[in-house]
């Protein structure tokens, strides 16, 4: 079986989560002996700032942790589809992917495919920003796979696409699990890993993460990138350390050094999209280090908030969660143990191939019975 996806990128995860996942997935297919072939453009912004910050070197660096991914760069204006699609089995198209490729793959299909074609949406645009999400043309798509219910149900709802499944995220395990043995010392207390954005959670920062990094004198990291300068100062303020960009395979060695992490979420996924987590939810369970998030309301039930995290309904609330993780080493572990189990039984990409697997086999079998 021939997998090929168009993604924004493959190589780079500067500002761009969706590479975490999607390297998990290729991973797992190309371990269960299916053939896998990415496309990505050539200019893609995250790619072009990773170099333009980083150099060569990061794209090297993901090329050592990932040898066996590879992805083809491609000029859309002299992109062969007919090349590209050939032998194609199943074909997944990001929405990161400009309309127009989008409207290209679907008309392949119509007139020259019989492979099954899904469109893959893991962003907030379908919510903020309907206009741009409503240029993709999905008619000729065999549906939608989405990052959540309430994503599924916009595209149901508005018809863009004939179908739509919810496809969680999850953790790589392969890469994302808690140390081993000896296990390094953790000589850090706090780590956050996270981009700035576009201060669309600068109060919520303040609130759950700088105030009570600096009242209880915390030693902390973040990481993340496009931190302007305002922010910087309120991190040096907080006695916090800036380390910058952070490529994501070595997170799990980033927190093994900490003693805890925090989960801190976009405004958009707090108030429009009820039940859906970052990937960093997962991938912090899934290397079992305690993690404490501001509040999001689980819709969705993939976790069990107070077992397998803390919440913290306040500023306050996340001082006395994180104190609490600093001082009483058994509930620190108690809570990482538990969280670890959940990933493992329920969230890591072996888990999310089998259900797109389970979708491409109802949609080839619902295609034999028309």
């Amino acid at each position: 079986m021939r997998f090929v996806m168009f993604c924004h990128s493959l190589v780079s995860d500067w500002n761009h989560g969706n590479a975490h996942f999607l390297r998990g997935v290729c991973s797992e297919l190309l371990a269960r002996g299916y053939a896998v072939a990415v496309y990505e453009p050539a200019d893609a912004w995250s790619r072009v700032n990773l170099e333009a910050e980083h150099g060569r070197a990061a794209i090297e660096g993901f090329e050592r942790a990932y040898p066996g991914l590879h992805s083809t760069a491609y000029d859309a204006a002299t992109l062969d589809l007919d090349a590209a699609l050939q032998g194609a089995d199943a074909v997944l198209v990001h929405e990161w992917n400009e309309p127009a490729l989008v409207a290209r793959i679907g008309e392949h299909r119509r007139t020259r495919g019989r492979y099954r074609l899904l469109f893959h949406d893991t962003h907030h645009r379908s919510v903020s920003d309907e206009a741009a999400m409503a240029r993709y043309r999905l008619d000729d798509y065999d549906g939608v796979l989405a990052f959540g219910n309430v994503i599924r149900e916009i595209y149901v709802r508005r018809g863009w696409g004939r179908r739509a499944w919810t496809w969680h995220e999850a953790a790589d395990v392969r890469r994302f699990h808690p140390p081993g043995v000896p296990a390094p010392a953790r000589d850090r207390d706090l780590v956050w890993i996270g981009n700035w954005g576009d201060d669309e959670r600068a109060a919520e920062l303040r609130e759950f993460l700088f105030e009570p990094v600096g009242a209880l004198g915390l030693r902390a990291t973040v990481h993340g990138v496009r931190y302007p300068e305002h922010a910087l100062r309120w991190l040096a303020r907080a006695g916090i350390v800036h380390a910058g960009w952070l490529p994501n395979h070595e997170v799990p060695r980033v927190f093994a050094r900490h003693r805890f992490t925090v989960h801190i979420p976009r405004r958009p996924y707090v108030r429009a999209l009820p039940g859906i987590p970052t990937i960093r939810v997962f991938e912090a369970l899934a290397c079992g280090i305690p993690l404490v998030s501001a509040p999001w309301n689980d819709a969705e039930g993939l976790f069990s908030p107070g077992d397998d995290f803390l919440v913290a309904a306040n500023g306050a609330q996340m001082r006395q969660h994180l104190r609490a993780l600093r001082d009483d080493p058994a509930l620190a572990h108690e809570i990482a143990v538990r969280g670890v189990a959940t990933i493992r039984a329920r969230h890591t990409c072996a888990h999310r191939v089998d259900e797109l697997l389970a979708i491409l086999d109802g949609i080839e079998g619902a295609r034999l019975a028309a």
